[in-house]
């Protein structure tokens, strides 16, 4: 699994954090998406590798600003029934 972290300005409230998060789901496939405008990041769990550049196409399509993109290696998360 990857966690890729956008740095973002412009978000305000919590309609802001709506507006990104449905961007990305709508663009990439991912898990998980989850912004905090307070924080001024978004956190992407997905299992590939998202293209930067198109990261930067969406999220300038919003009109908030992104200032950088970082990428992890996260391991999956075990269900407590699986084996």
């Amino acid at each position: 699994m990857i966690k890729t972290t956008l740095q973002i300005d412009g978000m305000m409230c919590g309609m802001c954090e709506n507006h990104v998060n449905d961007a990305i789901r709508n663009n990439f496939n991912i898990s998980k998406v989850s912004s905090s405008h307070s924080k001024g990041i978004t956190e992407i769990i997905s299992e590939e590798t998202l293209n930067e550049e198109n990261i930067k196409s969406v999220i300038g399509e919003t009109g908030y600003e992104l200032r950088s993109i970082s990428t992890e290696e996260i391991a999956k998360k075990k269900l407590p029934w699986s084996k």
